[in-house]
């Protein structure tokens, strides 16, 4: 099984500190983001391989990161340079997938967030359900709702429809950046992009792929930080106590 942390952003809200330096590498308490993240999910020994897709810009600083690491992992760098030209997250995925010719299981996440609970629990419900998997929570904020992506479910979590920043949200429930998609569906993300699936937030192809196929959504036992500015890097730093 990979893991692909989707790295390649400018994080252009986190001026100055991300100008010349990639946001998932910004230390919260005493690790970086992506320490938080990978070290969480090695802890279930099943991922063969990290893979970061990051941006031309950034890619040298998580080749140095890399280097300190234990783990098995692979940079792989997009080859844009600004903002204007960035792929966008679902292009970034199939970049990578076709570079180191990819046919497995894959965890998909973003490398700018951390939470307060352990994403192994999420893994293991993807792996018991047997098919591509997202994470949702419930958000009461229409105006929250309305810059994320919703989803609808069935009562066994079947996922019925997904929306990405709709003024009209179809639920109260959001979906974050982390998916699990199955060897089979992994495939299918070429023909996604193909089909005219939006390439830029990353649960456009949740989109196109839970009206091909059965996709399930876990319950997150915890709270998401997203790191999008510079309120909220100052609001993480003092609020995040590590994984529960």
């Amino acid at each position: 099984m990979k893991c692909l942390i989707l790295a390649a952003g400018y994080a252009t809200r986190l001026y100055p500190l991300t100008e010349n330096f990639p946001k998932p590498l910004l230390k919260v308490q005493d690790k970086t983001i992506l320490d938080w993240l990978i070290d969480d999910i090695d802890t279930l020994k099943i991922i063969d391989e990290f893979v970061i897709i990051s941006n031309h810009k950034f890619a040298g600083h998580f080749s140095e990161w890399a280097k300190g690491k234990t783990q098995k992992i692979t940079v792989v760098d997009d080859g844009t340079s600004t903002n204007e030209t960035r792929l966008g997250a679902v292009k970034d995925i199939q970049f990578a997938i076709e570079q180191l010719k990819i046919d497995d299981d894959c965890v998909i996440i973003a490398g700018d967030n951390v939470l307060d609970f352990s994403l192994t629990k999420f893994i293991k419900y993807a792996l018991n359900r047997k098919t591509s998997c997202v994470m949702r929570y419930f958000e009461a904020d229409k105006a929250r709702l309305s810059r994320s992506g919703t989803i609808s479910i069935d009562e066994n979590d079947k996922v019925l429809k997904m929306e990405e920043k709709t003024p009209n949200p179809q639920s109260n429930w959001c979906c974050p950046p982390f998916y699990f998609y199955v060897r089979e569906d992994v495939k299918k993300i070429a023909q996604a992009i193909d089909d005219g699936c939006g390439v830029d937030a990353p649960g456009s192809f949740v989109s196109w792929l839970c009206q091909k196929t059965d996709m399930h959504a876990f319950e997150m036992p915890g709270k998401r930080y997203d790191i999008g500015n510079l309120e909220s890097y100052e609001k993480v730093q003092k609020e995040y106590k590590g994984i529960n």
